[in-house]
């Protein structure tokens, strides 16, 4: 079987299904209503020797005018091997879903939905991914997941040209440029792309975390950041760089890695004028102009602006677990004990370009610089050196 579609002005009419046998037929459309008769079900089925389908043909083409585009167009459509695709194909159009779960009560429209529907319920991911040993419970959602390991993404934005791995997803990405925001929040009215988006906001103000990793009990508000967590646990890195070949836990690490090969910096400070690669690196760096320090220590009330520096400062009062292994002292943190290792090993990385003065530290070349630029007295450049370096034993030693 085959359909017919009469697009008008508006590009979505519905379909009318007829045999693929002999010529399509011509269906007459009048003030976009079509001549129609119902038996079975909203579609008819219609032969093409059938009485039905020969009279509409024949009255079809009595008003077709070849230079008018306003009356109907037919083109060519859709077709079906066998008669129940084709009943099934028209459930999509109907609204129509025979099939329920007996676990969950949920509606399908076709018995094979309902076989992967239940496969959530049981547990049963038959398609293996070989690359990455990750399982899936239908082959239309590996063959999608294959595409993270292929880098194919056919479906393309005809707007911007992104291009994306399967359709759902470009048509999700289409309301950005169209401004469609079909999900609103009952609770505070904001509005939202997807039903996803929307959920996981509503959890905002619910502070439920259903979805549950069950290796570290770590509890989140949707799924893709529960399987982006997960990653963390199975080591796996499904992006991979083409330029140098590194890989990556999720696909924003990627697109952000891409910009040191590019030297893309499109994150904007509006108070310096300085420029970032990623949107986290421009949140953090604003703190500065803010003086804002949201995360405070519970043992001693300190604060800090990022939360990396709380975890580090947290270990002052528990532990140390960089160990020097060479005269057994322990620091917090990794670049700390890598600096004093260089007391060791005599190493000095940071050299003057000017006079080939060597230093440990590139802050204290930095100082150093300032005496060829002439941009400080010495003597105030010289006692900045030594406090810089005070600073940095005195937080050593702590």
């Amino acid at each position: 079987f085959a359909f017919l579609v009469f697009p008008t002005d508006s590009e979505s009419l519905p379909c009318f299904p007829v045999s693929q046998e002999g010529e399509q037929l011509v269906l007459k459309q009048e003030t976009d209503t079509f001549m129609l008769t119902n038996e079975e079900s909203d579609h008819q089925l219609l032969s093409h020797n059938s009485p039905v389908a020969e009279s509409q043909d024949q009255e079809g083409s009595k008003h077709v005018d070849p230079e008018s585009k306003s009356h109907y167009k037919t083109q060519t459509v859709k077709k079906f091997s066998q008669k129940a695709n084709l009943h099934k194909h028209i459930t999509t159009h109907t609204g129509e879903k025979p099939y329920s779960c007996e676990t969950c009560g949920k509606l399908l429209t076709s018995s094979l939905g309902l076989l992967i529907h239940m496969r959530t319920h049981t547990g049963e991911k038959p398609y293996l991914c070989k690359t990455c040993g990750k399982r899936f419970t239908s082959m239309s959602i590996w063959t999608t997941h294959m595409r993270i390991h292929t880098g194919e993404r056919p479906y393309l934005c005809k707007t911007c040209g992104k291009g994306f791995k399967c359709d759902p997803a470009l048509k999700v990405h289409m309301r950005i440029h169209t401004g469609e925001r079909p999900y609103s929040c009952e609770t505070c009215g904001r509005s939202f792309i997807t039903k996803e988006g929307m959920m996981a906001h509503r959890r905002t103000h619910t502070g439920e975390k259903p979805f549950l990793c069950n290796t570290c009990g770590k509890s989140f508000r949707h799924t893709k950041t529960l399987n982006d967590h997960i990653r963390i646990h199975t080591g796996e890195k499904p992006y991979f760089c083409e330029t140098c070949g590194k890989t990556f836990r999720l696909g924003g690490e990627l697109a952000v890695h891409i910009r040191t090969h590019t030297g893309e910096k499109p994150y904007l400070c509006k108070t310096c004028g300085k420029r970032f690669r990623a949107k986290s690196a421009l949140n953090s760096h604003v703190k500065i102009h803010t003086g804002e320090k949201p995360y405070s220590c519970e043992t001693c009330g300190k604060t800090f602006s990022f939360s990396s520096h709380l975890r580090v400062h947290i270990r002052k009062h528990s532990e140390k677990p960089c160990l020097c292994k060479t005269c057994g002292k322990r620091f917090c943190r990794e670049s700390v004990l890598k600096q004093h290792t260089m007391i060791h090993t005599g190493e000095k990385p940071y050299s003057c370009e000017t006079c080939g003065k060597a230093f440990r530290q590139s802050s204290v070349l930095t100082v150093h610089m300032r005496i060829h630029t002439g941009e400080s007295p010495l003597h105030l450049l010289y006692l900045t050196a030594i406090v810089s370096l005070l600073n940095n034993i005195l937080h050593i030693k702590t």
